[in-house]
C-alpha cells in the first residue's frame, strides 16, 4: 500500500494585502491574531509573494495551473479555464481526490454546464440562509459628486438577532466545515474555501468594525505628484473616482474598514482550522492560505485595484502554507521570493500527483523545511490589454457605455482608454522593480534608496519625513531615466526577455500523429500481403505505430512471405 496522501484545504481571500497580516509587523492597526500564531507554530508565512495579475479572474487561472497569464491569453475577467484545460482541481479529482468548491468561482468558464463536474466532485451553492443585514447608513453613498458615490465605502454593517452579519462567507466556511467532518467516501479531500471578503465594497459588522485601532492604521502612500512619474492611471482614475474631499481621517476610516474585513477573514479561517481539528484531520491535512490580489485601499489617493497597475499593495499577497503532520516544517516567516504558481507546484507535489501539463511553478518544500533555503531570483506580474484589444474591457461585450451610476464606473470607462488600460509588465527583485509598458514610459524603482533632498511628498505627524531617506519601498520616484540605474535597468531588461521566451508558450504532453489511418491505410496497401490484412487494419485503427514503423512491418511480412515462396 501507498502513501497516504494528505488531504488539501485551500483558503482564498479576495483582495487581500500581505500588511493586513498582523505577524508582518508592517502595520500596526492589523489584527490577525489566529493567522499569526498560524504562521508561528504550523505554517511558513511568505513576505515576499506576488500574484500574476493584479485582478481576480486572470490570478486564479494563473496559480490553479501553473502557468502565467500570457502562456493561453487569460488577462481578462471574462476569459476563464475551458474544457482543454486542467487545473489544480481536475488533476487532484483524476487522481482519486474527493473535490469540494464554492461558487466563488473567477475559474471555470460559467456557459459550459459540464465544466464543473470535470474540476469537482461537490460544489456548493449555498444560498439557504437570509440574507444578511446591509449597512448601518444606507444612505451613505448620496448623489453623483458625493465624495463617497465611487469610494466603495459602506462602514458598519447591521448584524441580526443573533449579533451576527451572517455571509455567504460564514455559509461557505460553515458548509465546508460540515463536509470535512462528515466525509462523502474514503477518499482524500480537497476543499477550494474561495471567499468574497476583504473584496470591496468596504464594510463589516461588530465586533471587526471597531476592533481596529484608527489611530493605529498605517498611513496610507499619498498620491503621486507629476515629478513622481508615475502612469497615465494615476490621474486618470483619481479625476474618475472623485475623492478628493477624502480628509485623512475619511481615509483612516475606510482603511480601518478593510483591515476590520480582514480580522473577519481571520476569524473565518479560524473557524476552518477548528473544524478540522474537530474532524481529526487537521495534521494529516495540508493547508494553503493566499489572497489572489491586493488592494489599493486609499494608497496614492485610489480605492479597489486595476488591471495593469503593478504596486505592493496590489502584487503583493499573503501566502501561508501548513504541509501534514509527518513533513518537518520550519515554521515562521520566510523572506524568499515567490510566486503563486508555486501554490500549484507545492500543493501537487504534497498530494503526490503528477502535474498533467508544463508548468512553471516552483515546489517550496525545501523552503518549508528551512526558510534559508532560495527559491526565486525575482518575481513577475502582468496585465492590461493591447490598443486593438478592446473586447478585454468589462463593459464592451454588451455594446454599450459603462453605467455612469455603477460603483465601478470609474475603472470601467478608463479601460476604454487604451493607454491607461495598456499591457505592462513588472519584473522584481528584493531591491529592485521595472515594469515594462506597452504605450507609456517604463518604470524603475529603487526599493531601497532615498527620495531626492527636495522632497515634496507630503508628510503628516504620523508619516515621519525621514522615511524618505531609508527607501522608496513606497514605489514614489519613477527613476527610469537617472543615469545611476541604467545598468541595473539593462540587467532587469534582459532577464525579462529570458522570463518571457522561457514561458511563452507551452508544448502539450500529447503527441499527434503526422498521418491519418486512412493516410496509412493507402500507403501500405499495396505492399501487405493480403492474408495478413485484418492484423494490420487492427494495428493501423488501435494506432499501434506510426506509418513508418506499420510500412517496415508491412515490407517485413512480404519479405518473409517471398522467402517461403
Amino acid at each position: 500500500m501507498g502513501k497516504k496522501r494528505p488531504h488539501i484545504v485551500i483558503f482564498n481571500p479576495d483582495q487581500m494585502r500581505t500588511d493586513a497580516l498582523g505577524h508582518m509587523g508592517e502595520n500596526p492597526g492589523a489584527v490577525t491574531p489566529f493567522l499569526d500564531r498560524f504562521a508561528a507554530q504550523d505554517a511558513v508565512s511568505y513576505r515576499y509573494a506576488f500574484c500574476q495579475n493584479p485582478v481576480c479572474t486572470p490570478s486564479r487561472c494563473s496559480f490553479f495551473t501553473g502557468l502565467y497569464p500570457h502562456v493561453h491569453g487569460h488577462r481578462t475577467m471574462r476569459y476563464m479555464l475551458h474544457r482543454h484545460e486542467s487545473s489544480l482541481l481536475s488533476e487532484l479529482k483524476n487522481a482519486g481526490y474527493y473535490v469540494w468548491m464554492n461558487t466563488r468561482n473567477d475559474l471555470l468558464a460559467g456557459q459550459d454546464e459540464e465544466l464543473f463536474a470535470m474540476h469537482a466532485s461537490e460544489i456548493f451553492y449555498g444560498g439557504d440562509v437570509l440574507p444578511a443585514p446591509g449597512p448601518v447608513n444606507p444612505d451613505l453613498r448620496g448623489k453623483p459628486g458625493s465624495k463617497y458615490f465611487y469610494s466603495h465605502y459602506k462602514g458598519e454593517l447591521k448584524t441580526d438577532e443573533r449579533g451576527l452579519n451572517y455571509s455567504p462567507d460564514d455559509e461557505a466556511v460553515d458548509a465546508a466545515v460540515a463536509r470535512l467532518k462528515n466525509p462523502v467516501n474514503e477518499k482524500p479531500m480537497c476543499i477550494f474555501l474561495g471567499l468574497i471578503f476583504p473584496h470591496p465594497p468596504y464594510r463589516v459588522e461588530e465586533p471587526y468594525y471597531s476592533l481596529i485601532d484608527r489611530r493605529k492604521v498605517k498611513p496610507r502612500i499619498p498620491e503621486a505628484v507629476p515629478e513622481d512619474g508615475k502612469p497615465l492611471f494615476h490621474r486618470k482614475i483619481r479625476e474618475n473616482q472623485q475623492l478628493q474631499d477624502f480628509t485623512e481621517e475619511d481615509w483612516r476610516e475606510l482603511r480601518a474598514v478593510y483591515y476590520g474585513m480582514c480580522a473577519k477573514v481571520d476569524a473565518q479561517f479560524e473557524r476552518l482550522c477548528r473544524g478540522l481539528k474537530e474532524a481529526g484531520i487537521y495534521d494529516d491535512t495540508a493547508i494553503f492560505f493566499l489572497s489572489d490580489h491586493g488592494d489599493y485601499t486609499g494608497d496614492y489617493g485610489i480605492v479597489e485595484k486595476a488591471q495593469n497597475m503593478m504596486e505592493d499593495c496590489l502584487t503583493r499577497v499573503p501566502f501561508l502554507i501548513k504541509p501534514p503532520k509527518d513533513f518537518r516544517v520550519d515554521a515562521g516567516i520566510s523572506d524568499e521570493l515567490v510566486e503563486l504558481v508555486d501554490f500549484y507546484a507545492t500543493a501537487m507535489a504534497m498530494a503526490g500527483v503528477k502535474p498533467d501539463h508544463t508548468h512553471f511553478g516552483k515546489d517550496l518544500s525545501e523552503n518549508l523545511r528551512d526558510r534559508k533555503m532560495p527559491v526565486r531570483e525575482f518575481v513577475c506580474c502582468e496585465g492590461g490589454r493591447n490598443a486593438e484589444e478592446i473586447h478585454c474591457d468589462e463593459y464592451h461585450d454588451d455594446a454599450k457605455e459603462p453605467d455612469i451610476m455603477g460603483e465601478y464606473y470609474p475603472r470601467q470607462k478608463l479601460q476604454t482608454d487604451p493607454v491607461a488600460h495598456g499591457k505592462a509588465t513588472m519584473i522584481r527583485t528584493k531591491e529592485y522593480k521595472y515594469v515594462r509598458r506597452i504605450y507609456e514610459e517604463d518604470e524603475f524603482y529603487d526599493l531601497n534608496a532615498g527620495c531626492e533632498t527636495t522632497c515634496t511628498h507630503e508628510h503628516t505627524a504620523e508619516r515621519n519625513a525621514n522615511e524618505c531617506f531609508t527607501k522608496d519601498a513606497q514605489e514614489r520616484k519613477n527613476r527610469i531615466h537617472e543615469p545611476e540605474y541604467q545598468t541595473e535597468i539593462s540587467v532587469l531588461k534582459e532577464k525579462l526577455l529570458d522570463w518571457y521566451q522561457k514561458t511563452c508558450d507551452v508544448v502539450p504532453f500529447e503527441k499527434d500523429d503526422r498521418h491519418s489511418a486512412e493516410m496509412i491505410r493507402q500507403a501500405v496497401k499495396h505492399i501487405c500481403p493480403p492474408e495478413h490484412w485484418a492484423e494490420v487494419e487492427d494495428m493501423i485503427r488501435n494506432r499501434q505505430g506510426n506509418l513508418f514503423e506499420i510500412r517496415r512491418y508491412c515490407e517485413g511480412l512480404a519479405a518473409g512471405m517471398a522467402q517461403k515462396e
